[in-house]
């Protein structure tokens, strides 16, 4: 996935959450804009060509000087699909860059 797309589309607008995106959303206490800034002033950290559902990406980006991983893909409509968002943390993550090796 082109991350300049996907930022795009969160510029136009063009993005939905899926309902695990919004129960992970709240339970991070993350506002959608937190959100929108952090794939806004992201980077690509990696990209899935297929999970099965199509493409999608994990990208990082800083909201309110917290990391934020935020995993996208596409709908069937082209708009972006936010599948999960959450702050990095152990034990899944060293740091924010970083998955922590099983």
């Amino acid at each position: 996935m082109e991350l300049s797309k996907i930022k795009e589309k969160i510029r136009a607008n063009e993005y939905i959450f899926s309902q695990h995106a919004e129960t992970e959303r709240k339970s991070d206490c993350l506002e959608i804009s937190d959100v929108e800034s952090a794939i806004l002033n992201g980077e690509l950290l990696e990209n899935y060509p297929d999970m099965g559902r199509g493409e999608s990406c994990l990208i990082l980006g800083y909201s309110r000087k917290r990391p934020v991983h935020i995993v996208c893909g596409w709908n069937r409509h082209q708009w972006v699909v936010v599948i999960t968002v959450y702050i990095p943390q152990p034990p899944k993550w060293t740091d924010e860059r970083t998955r922590r090796r099983r």
